[in-house]
């Protein structure tokens, strides 16, 4: 039989009749002739009030028991929708990540995956059952402990089981009914699309863009896993959605894809950096040791021996930046005259595979920012993507101007 693997998220299995109508679309997956996998998620809002649990018991909690703890939302999603499809007369059965064995690092509260033995689960299908339902976001460390994969992990967990059970395609069903081609929320001309690339994915995902977790476009990319997002909430029909997929599945598309943005970031500035060879690892070294995730970086022309550096980081990052760059001159590894934080601005960001073969994008960009006033602060490009700063009371004047100029209410 084919297999499929099929993910709901917290949303989609919020409550008992959510959990009915998620188990009604893998019925009719079964019904196709389709072995199916079911990556489920704890229920809506279940894992932040877990992890409220530990921080209230222990502040300074031991996280192999913080992952015991917050694993159970999906133990308990995995065995209700289980005991749905059993109702339903469909062989099913649950499987936490220990019984697949799903196996990880042991970085807990952030471990990576290392293999998924398909042993086990393929020979319960050989014996009848027709749905595996497995708790997501959750594995077994080489020690024998109970793992989680971090925030947005079921994504992930989906994407590694469609690889290794070489599934035909992995539905991630969600509160959205696809990836458009900005927040509809911004603009009501964003266009849902019917295709995008993996790198198109991926760069949005990275970029701001709610839909995937940036690990499961990752292992999708490497493992050339079909990935489809969908609504649980919508009547189910082979149009539905968005297929994430390799580029050469399409076969004509706009330049620009999409517009991303992010709005809580902030601009940081040392001023007066001595400009010598190693610099720049005494700066983003510390700012990497401290958990500080820089994103854009610029440097000025160097006058008299000194330079300005200038990086990006999530704005609720800033104090943590400061207190590694003050630690850094204090022990003499860098100098500088002071650091400046901005933390009134926002990234925008225009995303496109086209952009390989076509020039202007970033004329066009700046040309239509410049149009509405809207100053830029900071500038990095890609192969596929030219990202900006801005001050945030922009950020939506320009994702909905740049949206309109490269046309993207329009399909390719």
């Amino acid at each position: 039989m084919p297999t499929l693997v099929m993910k709901f998220g917290g949303t989609s299995v919020a409550n008992l009749d959510r959990i009915a109508r998620a188990a009604k679309r893998v019925a009719l997956e079964v019904a196709n002739g389709y072995d199916v996998i079911v990556i489920v998620s704890a229920m809506s809002g279940k894992t932040n009030e877990l992890v409220g649990w530990v921080d209230e018991t222990s502040p300074l909690y031991d996280a192999r028991e913080y992952d015991a703890i917050v694993s159970s939302g999906e133990n308990v999603t995995a065995g209700l929708m289980a005991l749905r499809l059993q109702e339903m007369d469909i062989p099913a059965r649950s499987w936490q990540g220990w019984q697949v064995p799903l196996k990880t690092t042991s970085a807990h509260s952030s471990a990576r995956i290392e293999e998924i033995p398909t042993d086990n689960i393929n020979a319960k299908f050989g014996e009848g059952m027709k749905v595996a339902v497995v708790a997501g976001f959750q594995g077994i460390s080489p020690e024998g402990r109970i793992t989680t994969l971090g925030r947005g992990g079921s994504d992930t967990t989906a994407v590694a089981f469609a690889a290794a059970f070489d599934a035909e395609r992995c539905d991630i069903y969600t509160d959205v009914d696809g990836v458009y081609t900005t927040d509809p929320r911004i603009t009501n001309k964003a266009r849902k699309l019917d295709k995008i690339a993996f790198e198109e994915m991926l760069e949005l995902a990275s970029l701001g863009a709610k839909v995937l977790q940036t690990r499961s476009v990752e292992l999708a990319m490497r493992y050339k896993v079909r990935l489809r997002v969908l609504s649980s909430f919508e009547e189910p029909s082979d149009s539905a959605g968005t297929l994430v997929c390799d580029e050469e599945e399409i076969m004509e598309s706009n330049v620009v894809a999409g517009v991303a943005y992010s709005r809580d970031e902030a601009k940081m500035t040392l001023i007066s950096v001595a400009d010598r060879p190693g610099i720049a690892a005494a700066i983003f070294g510390p700012l990497s040791d401290a958990g500080v995730n820089v994103d854009m970086i610029v440097q000025n022309i160097s006058e008299e021996g000194r330079t300005d550096m200038t990086f990006s980081c999530p704005v609720d990052q800033v104090k943590r930046a400061e207190k590694a760059m003050q630690d850094a001159k204090d022990s003499g590894e860098i100098n500088y005259h002071d650091l400046v934080a901005d933390e009134g601005v926002a990234k925008v960001s225009v995303v496109g595979i086209g952009m390989r073969s076509h020039t202007g994008v970033a004329a066009k960009m700046f040309r239509v920012l410049s149009a509405e006033g809207v100053n830029i602060k900071v500038i990095t490009t890609s192969e596929i993507k030219i990202s900006v700063l801005i001050d945030r009371k922009y950020m939506e004047l320009a994702v909905q101007a740049l949206h309109d100029a490269f046309e993207l209410e329009k399909a390719g």
